[in-house]
């Protein structure tokens, strides 16, 4: 399916100005269900209900209420938060370029591609070109559905992706979390956890490598109840075992990834031995 954009905008650096449009970088995978009525096999409808009058209700006898205090509310309707909102913008304006490695990815929320829009390629290479060079990304706010929008803009692939972010009085302090900063560490302990973490090190990242397996066993759980056959995939069973000898567990880590190597390389040499095997005797068969 050919990307659909999304939106389009104009993205200003300076007295620059670059006609982009917008598109959905990912979406989720995730595997969704409707709830059904077991007795008849319908899909239910959610309804709206007050329990103070006990009363089925329409959307339009409702209002949006924020509770200022417990059990305390003050209203809104939609028209008073549409006067509130931003104005509508397309303009995003970069407010200033820094290098990607200051920028924590807890600020990430949401990923798009962006794509120049009619007159605006030159001035689009010219930006991404020049923020490679000096490997920056942008940071700027523009209003997006009607809210103040943080992003970033940063070249990939050829081209540029925009990030939404979280504002900083969104992202809890992470101060307020014990990170077990009291617990000695041993120099033998460390060592061993290099050791394990070089022997399961990658150059880069594969996200191909990677796969839901449990949308994979839903999937074809619901192809075999489609069929009319009994669901017989089941999900596989962690053992887990409680570490009582940090020492012992890193060890016994490292020892099965030399055995799982060796195990590996053992099996690479099974069809070579198999194909000189073969080949001595058809050589022994030819020389007789």
């Amino acid at each position: 399916m050919p990307a659909h954009s999304i939106g389009s905008g104009t993205l200003s650096f300076g007295l620059v100005s670059i006609p982009v449009r917008m598109y959905t970088a990912a979406s989720s995978a995730s595997v969704a269900f409707n709830m059904l009525h077991v007795k008849c096999g319908g899909r239910i409808k959610q309804q709206q209900t007050c329990p103070t009058c006990n009363e089925v209700l329409d959307r339009a006898s409702l209002v949006k209420g924020y509770e200022f205090s417990k059990d305390q509310y003050v209203q809104f309707t939609e028209d008073e938060l549409k006067k509130l909102e931003g104005e509508a913008s397309q303009s995003i304006d970069i407010a200033e370029f820094v290098p990607l490695e200051q920028v924590d990815p807890i600020y990430f929320e949401k990923t798009y591609y962006l794509g120049p829009d009619k007159g605006g390629d030159k001035a689009y290479r010219l930006l991404c070109d020049a923020m490679t060079k000096t490997k920056r990304v942008a940071l700027a706010q523009f209003v997006m559905r009607g809210k103040e929008s943080l992003v970033l803009v940063r070249p990939s692939q050829n081209g540029l992706m925009l990030h939404t972010m979280y504002f900083a009085d969104e992202v809890r302090d992470f101060s307020e979390i014990d990170k077990g900063e009291g617990a000695a560490v041993k120099g033998g302990e460390l060592e061993l956890a290099l050791r394990l973490i070089q022997e399961l090190a990658a150059e880069k990242f594969q996200p191909e490598r990677y796969h839901d397996d449990y949308r994979e066993r839903v999937l074809g759980a619901v192809e075999q109840k489609v069929e009319g056959k009994e669901v017989t995939a089941t999900g596989p069973q962690v053992q887990r075992t409680q570490v009582i000898d940090l020492m012992d567990a890193l060890k016994k880590s490292l020892d099965s990834r030399t055995t799982t190597k060796a195990e590996k390389a053992e099996a690479k040499k099974q069809p070579a031995k198999a194909k000189r095997a073969v080949a001595a005797k058809e050589k022994k068969a030819a020389a007789k």
